[in-house]
């Protein structure tokens, strides 16, 4: 895996930030394009733009198979055992909400018990909240280890007979940790409850098998592995989606449409009402063959040397705090941190007149913010394209950072 020249692949990383060279480290957030990508959107448009499944000519023909086409990489990606079995979304945020609004609210009953974790972003909480009030069912949390990490003893005590959905991040966007999504997918099942899986994290950056896994339901976006912002997949085994009712009606989704009642499409295309996001599901199809190309085991083993390398480098900025196991093998590539008496905001202020991109905030993860006792932290991650150069600038940009505030104040 030549890093240098993936880097010549993402043009945006050609350029100054604040006359500086950019460093990107916000892959977490979203990652960057490459040419092959951007490409293939500009040639949708430039040569085939044309809705699906509706017209017989030249051009929804080949949008058509184009758009299918990219599903059936995704089940490849993924190792689906069926294209009736990855729907396309916006997103993961799209896609958990509708496992909540559709399998949720049609299977639990006041009493039962929907099993997340504290490290779990909002997109993976909210929704369960609203179950919860909407059913009557109760919202539990697995405990976490000083580290951050789960046990599994503690899944085991917090799962239950009476438990019905357990959804749990394969990677924490805030820890980095790596949870053993498998295992605790094993122990939902022995209890009779459904596995869902935030794959936001995890499907960029490591090979995912579905049913390795023997998950019941995966979610994951576009936008942080290399494919277009608007585009996401829902995964979910045949027999659950086939009894789930959609949640968007109107036009694509219909089999037929009387007076007083209608009839749905088979899977998957019940789950997509309306023109669908085709450029962003082509681009995502471009975004896969990249990745497959490089090896997403060569991504994997490059990200686990960059967390490793900048564990030891920021460790040593004075007043440094990194949060998740500092064991590099127990998580992926992004690490977590706070330098004493400086605000993270201000910490990517400094860092940005640097031309280093991190993320400040909460990181859509309030809760674990309060577990973590930080109201807010700064986060740098990293992906294919990043080097140990990018964190030796980043550790140079936070000792100026730390010199700096101790002078002013």
């Amino acid at each position: 895996m030549n890093v240098l020249d993936i880097r010549r692949q993402f043009p945006i990383l050609d350029q100054e930030v604040n006359g500086n060279p950019l460093v990107y480290l916000d892959s977490s957030a979203t990652s960057q394009k490459p040419i092959q990508v951007i490409e293939t959107v500009e040639r949708y448009y430039k040569e085939i733009n044309s809705n699906v499944h509706r017209g017989v000519h030249t051009l929804g023909t080949r949008a058509t198979d184009a758009y299918e086409g990219a599903r059936e990489k995704v089940r490849k990606f993924i190792n689906a055992k069926s294209t009736q079995e990855v729907i396309f979304t916006r997103g993961t945020t799209t896609s958990l909400n509708t496992v909540a609004a559709s399998y949720a609210d049609a299977n639990l009953n006041a009493g039962d018990e929907i099993v997340i974790t504290y490290m779990e972003h909002h997109s993976n909480i909210i929704p369960w909240q609203q179950v919860a009030k909407r059913t009557g069912a109760v919202l539990k949390y697995i405990p976490l280890q000083e580290d951050g990490t789960i046990s599994l003893e503690d899944v085991k005590a917090t799962v239950t007979p009476n438990t019905r959905i357990v959804s749990v991040m394969q990677v924490s966007n805030v820890l980095g940790v790596i949870n053993p999504v498998k295992e605790i997918a094993k122990i939902a099942h022995e209890n009779g409850a459904i596995m869902v899986v935030d794959g936001a994290q995890s499907a960029p950056h490591m090979k995912i098998d579905v049913q390795d896994l023997d998950c019941d339901f995966l979610a994951f976006s576009g936008h942080k592995m290399c494919a277009p912002t608007g585009i996401g997949v829902l995964y979910g085994k045949k027999h659950l989606l086939e009894k789930m009712e959609p949640i968007e009606f109107g036009g694509e989704m219909i089999d037929f449409v009387h007076l007083q009642e209608s009839t749905w499409k088979e899977l998957p295309w019940k789950f997509e009402a309306g023109t669908p996001i085709i450029a962003g599901a082509i681009g995502l199809g471009a975004a896969i063959d990249f990745l497959n190309e490089i090896g997403l085991d060569n991504i994997a083993e490059h990200e686990h040397k960059l967390a490793a390398y900048a564990l030891e480098k920021m460790s040593s900025v004075p007043g440094m705090t990194i949060y998740g196991p500092l064991d590099a093998a127990k998580r992926a590539g992004l690490v977590t941190f706070n330098i004493s008496d400086v605000h993270p905001h201000d910490v990517a202020t400094v860092l940005d007149a640097e031309g280093i991109a991190v993320r400040a905030g909460h990181h859509c993860a309030q809760p674990l913010m309060k577990w973590l006792r930080a109201s807010a932290t700064a986060r740098a991650s990293f992906y294919l394209y990043n080097t140990e150069d990018d964190i030796d600038k980043l550790v140079e940009g936070l000792v100026k950072t730390k010199e700096y505030f101790s002078d002013v104040f």
